[in-house]
């Protein structure tokens, strides 16, 4: 026998009705139990950063996520996000700079926009095509050298091997003239072949210069100078390629980095980018080391 707290006393056994009490059922694990009492993810990610003792703008400036956006986030609002994709990349960046767990609110965020979206097929990769040398031209003065070495060299052998100097000079006379009969004209030379655009041929050495092309799917990005100047900001669909150059340095962001295809200083970037990867780099004169 048990006593309640209103001094009523109960059976352990089972009710009437042949069921146990709702107070002795098992209770489900922790990780079935309705997740209702979560914050927003917007809710979570503003106290988080006002905890943290930051500002929109500071936050922005860490993260490089524009200032509307992370208010649009903050607010719940992801429609200027561009995309799933794009939203769980700024959800997990966002996580980060305010010391919260990415992967619980990204979690979170699969669950209630209907699920983690399928993945983004992977491009095939695609090999510069490599610059064809220039065509040597016919060297003409070594060739008209040569034959007119040669015609000396006969009119000697034919003016000692005779006898009599009439033939001797006979065949020394004639020699300028088998000279000029034989010597070839030199050919016009042929323009070199331009190089191919897709790839950055014979790119200044003094500069840092980058080309970005949509390849596997579409890809917001934005890319700056050494001095901070925004040289683009916005969405590169698939197939479309932009190409900055600067003195010093090129940082840049890829909201869908797997989507990318990268060339620095002429030169193919090869790492390897997950499809909604969201990437922050930088690149100057020398980049890339090795490549």
């Amino acid at each position: 026998m048990v006593t309640r707290s209103k001094g009523a006393l109960v059976s352990i056994g089972n009710a009437p009705d042949g069921k146990p009490p709702a107070d002795d059922r098992p209770s489900p694990p922790e990780d079935e139990r309705p997740q209702d009492d979560r914050p927003p993810i917007g809710r979570a990610l503003r106290e988080a950063r006002l905890a943290a003792d930051l500002t929109v703008e500071q936050v922005s400036e860490s993260t490089r996520v524009r200032v509307p956006i992370v208010h649009a986030i903050e607010e719940d609002d992801f429609s200027r996000c561009g995309g799933d994709v794009y939203a769980r990349g700024h959800v997990r960046t966002l996580a980060r700079a305010v010391g919260l767990d990415p992967a619980a609110l990204v979690a979170q965020y699969d669950a209630e926009h209907g699920g983690r979206p399928a993945p983004t097929p992977a491009a095939p990769m695609f090999e510069a095509e490599r610059i064809r040398p220039e065509r040597r031209r016919p060297n003409w003065t070594a060739a008209m050298v040569a034959a007119i070495v040669a015609v000396v060299g006969f009119a000697g052998f034919t003016l000692f091997g005779q006898d009599g100097t009439d033939s001797g000079s006979t065949t020394v006379a004639d020699a300028p003239a088998a000279t000029g009969s034989r010597a070839p004209k030199a050919a016009p030379s042929k323009p070199a072949p331009a190089p191919s655009e897709s790839a950055i041929a014979a790119v200044p050495q003094d500069k840092v210069t980058v080309k970005l092309t949509a390849t596997g799917d579409k890809s917001w990005i934005s890319a700056k100078a050494h001095d901070g100047k925004l040289l683009f900001d916005g969405l590169l669909k698939k197939g479309d390629s932009k190409t900055f150059q600067d003195d010093e340095r090129i940082d840049l962001i890829l909201g869908n980095a797997g989507a990318i295809e990268l060339f620095v200083n002429g030169k193919k970037v090869e790492d390897e980018f997950s499809s909604g990867q969201v990437e922050r780099l930088t690149y100057t004169k020398g980049d890339p080391q090795v490549g």
